[in-house]
């Protein structure tokens, strides 16, 4: 049996209009505990790290970030003592009209994860598609695992 779709006067289906609603309340409600420039503040003081996804593959761990609309130019990659650091800026984009809600996330963002130690840091790779950013560390041969043969 199907239900047929609510609209509200803003031609949103009822359901939707209440979530944007409840999201707007929330807001407010952060605003009010956390002002302006406080810790929930996107863009604001400390670096922030982006959503990322770590995949363990038969050769190699991946590292995806979502980045969406960064250029190559603006993200640094780097592999030191075991650690693969990420860090760049996203810059706020000027816009035409007036900003109704601000939830992306602009600023310094900083991404830290330690490595195995089966990584090989020598041949780290980095590619930048549709705004994921891909990090390809393959894995060495010492430190797969391997069947002990038991004797006696």
């Amino acid at each position: 049996m199907t239900h047929p779709v609510r609209h509200s006067r803003s031609g949103l289906p009822a359901a939707l209009h209440e979530l944007d609603d409840l999201r707007t309340r929330m807001d407010q409600l952060m605003h009010a505990v956390f002002p302006i420039g406080g810790p929930l503040e996107f863009g604001a003081g400390e670096p922030w790290a982006p959503l990322a996804d770590v995949v363990d593959a038969e050769d190699a761990y991946l590292v995806e970030l979502d980045l969406p609309g960064v250029d190559k130019d603006q993200v640094t990659v780097e592999v030191a003592e075991g650690e693969l650091g990420i860090h760049g800026e996203i810059e706020e984009k000027e816009h035409a009209g007036v900003v109704r809600r601000h939830s992306r996330r602009t600023g310094r963002f900083d991404y830290r994860t330690t490595l195995p130690p089966n990584s090989d840091t020598e041949h780290v790779s980095a590619d930048l598609t549709s705004g994921v950013l891909t990090v390809r560390v393959p894995k060495t041969e010492t430190g797969k695992a391997h069947r002990v043969e038991i004797t006696g």
